[in-house]
């Protein structure tokens, strides 16, 4: 049961925005000294020991169980939380360490087809057309998700300065966007890997359609089993995000392997720049054995693996935006999902998607590429940034 005091005091000092609180005895408190910019309703008892035992679960399962409503923006309320110092989401009392993850091959199998193999009816209601689940690229505001989505794809093969006949392989290829506009664009021999059943019959799909059988193939497999000659060309997209904290340096060194001498890769994911992290609800619910690196873990794990880094950019405001937009995009197809899903599921995902949009907006996580090379920093590179941005 709830602690009134105690959890009266908690979220007195959690938001750095006004917001008004319903407790489950009907009573109303507000918090802040102007009008409330969001409405929380407590509909049932909430355990302090749960709360403080692990607050993500706690509170996530809460929202999801209709324990919790929010009138206003939940984005804009979590942004807050983890921008007010006295926040549970920052005091240490509130933080534990969860239990060590497990990542071996058939552990990740299941991890990843839990997430992905929801059904791609389901990632065609919010996703764009080009069906890319990451991060896009918004060379102006006002793009459709579309266009910044294929600007993300151009972005990373620019990046890599690829030259025609030469080869690539993308480490959880996902829909295969980017490795068939690599084959298509850049006259490239490309393989992608993914664990994901229904990933891979789709890009089979969609390398017949384009003609490419010669040029493209996919291989479902986990990425440290293939047997393969080096490639001139590596890119993975969101991928370290799902490989384990304990796995990150086989990972990298999976990559050094796979690349020929003086090769190129362009790796991109979600990084903390503060350090690595485990969220508890994500992992339990959205994407099982998740953790999220930090900046200079990774960094040390490429210098470990013989690679260098040639250039490095961040793109947090990017997938904030992306976030966003998906997240428009699932609330208008809640009804259809609903059919598919049911109620407690479409909270779960729009509080997933907003919860994330919140911590990219607000510094708590971001989106880096690492644009590497094995051997002395990218040597075959052009020596300046510009050739990533001509003829786009």
């Amino acid at each position: 049961m709830i602690d009134n005091m105690i959890f009266k005091q908690l979220l007195k000092h959690s938001f750095n925005i006004p917001v008004e609180v319903t407790y489950p005895n009907g009573k109303t408190e507000r918090y802040g000294d102007s009008s409330p910019e969001a409405r929380i309703k407590i509909n049932d008892e909430i355990s302090i020991r749960d709360l403080q035992k692990n607050a993500s679960i706690t509170l996530g399962e809460a929202y999801m169980n209709g324990q919790i409503e929010v009138e206003g923006s939940l984005q804009k309320l979590i942004v807050s939380a983890y921008q007010s110092a006295d926040s549970f989401l920052n005091n240490k009392s509130f933080k534990k360490f969860l239990p060590k993850q497990s990542h071996t091959e058939s552990r990740s199998i299941k991890d990843v087809q839990s997430h992905y193999d929801l059904g791609n009816d389901f990632y065609s209601l919010w996703l764009d057309k080009t069906m890319t689940y990451s991060c896009a690229y918004f060379r102006k505001p006002d793009e459709s998700l579309e266009k910044a989505q294929k600007n993300k794809i151009e972005h990373i093969l620019k990046k890599l300065d690829p030259k025609p006949g030469k080869t690539l392989l993308d480490i959880g290829c996902g829909w295969g966007t980017l490795m068939l506009a690599a084959a298509k664009k850049y006259n490239l021999k490309v393989v992608g890997i993914t664990l994901s059943e229904e990933q891979a019959k789709f890009v089979n799909q969609r390398i017949v359609e384009l003609g490419l059988q010669d040029q493209a193939k996919v291989i479902l497999k986990d990425y440290r089993e293939i047997e393969h000659e080096p490639f001139d060309y590596i890119v993975s997209v969101g991928m370290f995000e799902h490989v384990g904290e304990e796995n990150l340096g086989e990972y990298f060194e999976t990559i050094a392997k796979y690349l020929k001498n003086d090769g190129v890769a362009l790796i991109h994911g979600i990084t903390r720049q503060q350090g690595g992290a485990y969220n508890g609800w994500i992992n339990k619910y959205i994407f099982p054995g998740g953790y999220v690196p930090g900046m200079l873990e990774n960094l040390q794990h490429i210098i470990d693996a013989g690679m260098q880094v040639a250039d490095l950019e961040t793109l947090r405001r990017h997938y904030q935006h992306t976030l966003e937009i998906w997240d428009n995009n699932f609330n208008k197809a809640i009804p259809e999902i609903e059919k598919m899903q049911g109620d407690k599921f479409v909270r779960m995902w729009d509080l997933y998607l907003q919860a994330c949009a919140a911590s990219f907006e607000s510094g708590n996580i971001d989106c880096i590429q690492y644009l590497i090379s094995k051997g002395s920093s990218g040597k075959n590179l052009p020596l300046t940034r510009e050739y990533m941005y001509k003829d786009i």
